[in-house]
C-alpha cells in the first residue's frame, strides 16, 4: 500500500500490532486460547470481540506468530507429550517471527479493506479481498502445515464478502485458523457468529493502559488520570486524545461549559476554528468523540448524584454537579445526547461545514443547558 493512503489496521502515531512485542491486560483471553490449544481440539475460527483499541489486533498477531511458530507434534516421542505453552511469547529472533515483521511468512494473510482502481482506500472489505484467500489456500502448507488468516475488521466486510467468508467458515481449509477482528459483533451474520469461537478483550485498567501506551513511545502531555478517564480503557483512543491534542480540546469543551449560562463565545468560535481546514478530519472525527463523551459524563453525573471518577480535566467535577445535579437533568442530558449525537453523526456525513456544526452543538447544549424542570 502507498505511503499517502492510510493503513487501515493501524493506529496513527502507534507501531502496527505485529511490531508490538507485549499484550496488556489481557490474560484472561490468553490463557482461553491456551487451554483450547493444549486440549488439542482447537477451533478453525476464532472472534476476537471487545471495545475499540483494547488489543484485539495485537491478539491477533501474537496467536499467528505462536501457531505458525509451533508446529503440531508429530507423535509424542520416547518422553511423552511435551508440556503445554504457557505464553503465546515467541522469541523475536525465530524465524517465524522475523519474517511476519518482514511481511514476508508464507503461512499468513491479512485480510484488511484495500484500494481501488484509483488509489483509494475503499470503506469496507469486498468480495474480492476474500476470494483472494483461494489462492492462499492453494499453496502449499509452511512449516508444520499451518496457515493463518487475520480479517481486520470483520465489522467492514460488505454482504458479499461476508457470504464468501461464510463459505469457507463452513467448509474450513485443513489446519487452516481464521482470526476475526470484531469491534461491533453485531454486525456480522449470525451464521459466521455461530461458527466462532469468541474470545471477549475487556477495557484496560489505568496501570495497563499506561503501561501500553509506554510500549508504544506515546508522551502523555499532563494528568494520566485525565487521559485514563478519556479513554475508557482503549489503547487506541488514548493514542488519538495524545497525539491530536484531545486532552487540550475536552478541558476546552468543560470550560465552555463552565462559563454557561452566560455562553462565552469567543472560546466557542475559538473551538470550532480548531475543527476546520485540510487535513482535519481526524480533529474532527475527536472533536464529535469528546462531545459524546461530555454528554455521558453529564447524564451519568444526574444519574448518580455525583461526578465520574476520576476527572477529565480540571473542573469538570463541580460543572457536570452544577448543570446536572439531579435525575431530572440526567434524563434531559440523555435525550439530548442522542439527539445531539444523531445530528451530529448526520452532519458529517453529508459534508457539513465543520465549525457550523461544533458551534451548532455547542447552542443546543447551551439552550438544554438553561432548561428547568
Amino acid at each position: 500500500m502507498s505511503d499517502d493512503v492510510p493503513t487501515p489496521d493501524k493506529v496513527e502515531g502507534a507501531p502496527h500490532p505485529r511490531e508490538t512485542a507485549m499484550l496488556y491486560g489481557q490474560g484472561a483471553a490468553e490463557r482461553a486460547f491456551l487451554t483450547a490449544f493444549a486440549s488439542d481440539r482447537l477451533h478453525h475460527a476464532w472472534l476476537l470481540t471487545g471495545p475499540r483499541g483494547v488489543g484485539k489486533a495485537t491478539l491477533a498477531w501474537r496467536i499467528a506468530r505462536f501457531l505458525l511458530a509451533t508446529p503440531p507434534s508429530a507423535d509424542d516421542g520416547l518422553f511423552g507429550a511435551p508440556p503445554p505453552p504457557q505464553s503465546l511469547d515467541i522469541d523475536p529472533e525465530h524465524p517465524v517471527a522475523r519474517r511476519m515483521l518482514a511481511g514476508a511468512e508464507p503461512g499468513l494473510a491479512a485480510v484488511t479493506r484495500t484500494v481501488n482502481e484509483k488509489g483509494r482506500l475503499r470503506d469496507e472489505i469486498v468480495v474480492d479481498d476474500i476470494r483472494r484467500l483461494g489462492r492462499f489456500f492453494g499453496l502449499s502448507a509452511a512449516d508444520g502445515g499451518r496457515r493463518v488468516v487475520i480479517v481486520d475488521s470483520a465489522d467492514e466486510m460488505n454482504v458479499s464478502a461476508a457470504n464468501a467468508l461464510l463459505k469457507m467458515l463452513e467448509e474450513p481449509p485443513a489446519r487452516t485458523t481464521i482470526l476475526l477482528i470484531s469491534h461491533q459483533p453485531s454486525r456480522l451474520l449470525p451464521t459466521i457468529r455461530s461458527r466462532c469461537r469468541a474470545l471477549r478483550l475487556s477495557a484496560l485498567g489505568p496501570g495497563d493502559l499506561q503501561d501500553a501506551l509506554a510500549q508504544t513511545g506515546c508522551e502523555i502531555p499532563g494528568d494520566p488520570t485525565h487521559l485514563a478517564a478519556l479513554a475508557a480503557g482503549s489503547v487506541g483512543d488514548a493514542i488519538r486524545l495524545t497525539t491530536l491534542g484531545g486532552l487540550g480540546m475536552y478541558s476546552e469543551l468543560v470550560g465552555i461549559l463552565a462559563s454557561l449560562p452566560r455562553l462565552d463565545r469567543q472560546r466557542a468560535l475559538k473551538l470550532a476554528e480548531g475543527a476546520t481546514g485540510r487535513g482535519m478530519a481526524e480533529r474532527f472525527d475527536l472533536t464529535l468523540m469528546l462531545f459524546d463523551i461530555l454528554l455521558a459524563r453529564l447524564a451519568r453525573t444526574g444519574a448518580a448524584g455525583q461526578p465520574p471518577q476520576p476527572e477529565a480535566a480540571p473542573g469538570e467535577a463541580e460543572t457536570l454537579l452544577r448543570l446536572s445535579p439531579d435525575q431530572a437533568a440526567a434524563k434531559r442530558w440523555a435525550e439530548e445526547a442522542a439527539t445531539i449525537t444523531g445530528r451530529m453523526r448526520h452532519g458529517q456525513a453529508v459534508n457539513l461545514d465543520p465549525a457550523a456544526l461544533v458551534l451548532d452543538t455547542v447552542f443546543r447544549i447551551e439552550q438544554t443547558a438553561g432548561q428547568r424542570t
